[in-house]
């Protein structure tokens, strides 16, 4: 990797920032491999960088709960940049009026598909009677989804869970996708383990449940006529590429934060484009670097952008080093881009392949 040259900062720092190199087709999408919602995680930063890795995997924003939207800033939750297309907002709530709005608003500010959470587990989350414990009320699911659709001409579609607590029975889940798509929802993304909603905290939720991913292929098979996506436990796209054996997409998550990097040959793989080969590390820093300037421009940390790109160099030589340089050093007052030009040139130097185990080394 040659050393960066950064073009200076956008007069208007509103301004959008063109990446016509990146930006996927807006007209039409597939979800054969999606990222999914994250909450602190898949923020428009992270989204943007996640673009410059693969132009055809759809992104999800966190999930938006209906109040938030009603009543607060909704550029600050639903803002993206036009280059961060496929790309789908995810609501969070129980009452079909209010998600029926929300989905209006997503529409009208270009979200692509409105995705409903009826998988999160967390207490706060069922206190406000939305996310998993939905799953023991596919009814109220279906008037939600069936309000949405009457709103928008957008996809709705459903995240969940193939069950919760007790009702974690095949029969459950296939009610409660029936009924659900019935009332107009095609699409189905589901997390192939249970959840716990007494007992087990989100993370736990996320591991202590075994995985079933034979519930969610007989669920394709039961109901071929709906699109069936998987999601749960999937770490790398040789395994996606099994799975779409028999299901019509695949969703990754935690896998795709922490080794980005992994979504460089999704295009060629999994979207059939032969002529887009993987684009390398240092081609994304590139593109992200003028983004990275617009938004100090406008007054965003610089904590806030890079914290998303530390796993760009997993698993390689100066990865930890690359990793511990730019997290110590963005949590400055006075960081500024400098700091990833300088990561990035010490790395293509060679200065971060050292001996990572030394103690007091970046590493």
């Amino acid at each position: 990797m040659s050393a960066f040259n950064v073009r200076p900062p956008s007069g208007d720092p509103a301004g959008p920032l063109a990446v016509p190199s990146v930006t996927a087709d807006t007209q039409q999408f597939r979800r054969r491999l999606s990222v999914a919602p994250m909450m602190d995680w898949t923020d428009r930063h992270c989204r943007f960088f996640l673009r410059l890795i693969s132009r055809h995997t759809l992104l999800y924003t966190e999930m938006v709960t209906t109040a938030a939207i009603l009543r607060g800033d909704q550029e600050r939750l639903l803002g993206f940049h036009p280059a961060e297309h496929p790309l789908a907002v995810q609501l969070g709530g129980n009452d079909p009026e209010a998600l029926a709005e929300c989905a209006k608003i997503a529409e009208g500010r270009g979200f692509d598909e409105v995705n409903l959470n009826v998988g999160c587990p967390s207490p706060r989350v069922q206190i406000g009677r939305f996310g998993a414990c939905l799953m023991a009320e596919p009814e109220c699911v279906a008037d939600c989804v069936r309000a949405m659709c009457e709103a928008v001409s957008v996809p709705v579609t459903v995240k969940t869970r193939i069950g919760i607590d007790d009702r974690d029975s095949y029969e459950d889940l296939l009610h409660f996708v029936t009924t659900v798509a019935d009332a107009g929802c095609g699409t189905f993304i589901v997390h192939a383990r249970k959840a716990w909603l007494q007992g087990l905290s989100p993370k736990e939720n996320r591991q202590a449940p075994p995985l079933r991913y034979e519930v969610v292929r007989r669920l394709k098979s039961d109901l071929p006529q709906l699109e069936i996506v998987l999601n749960g436990g999937i770490q790398t796209l040789d395994e996606a590429e099994q799975h779409l054996s028999w299901c019509d997409g695949v969703m990754i998550g935690r896998a795709a934060y922490h080794n980005p990097y992994l979504l460089a040959e999704a295009d060629r793989r999994l979207f059939g484009q032969g002529d887009l080969g993987p684009r390398t590390r240092e081609e994304i820093i590139e593109d992200f670097l003028p983004y990275v300037q617009d938004e100090l421009a406008k007054g965003s940390r610089l904590h806030a952008l890079t914290r998303h790109i530390l796993g760009l160099y997993h698993a390689t030589p100066g990865g930890k080093r690359w990793r511990r340089h730019i997290s110590e050093g963005a949590s400055r007052r006075d960081a500024a881009e400098t700091l990833l030009l300088d990561a990035a040139n010490a790395l293509a130097a060679g200065d971060f392949r050292g001996d990572q185990t030394r103690r007091g080394s970046f590493c």
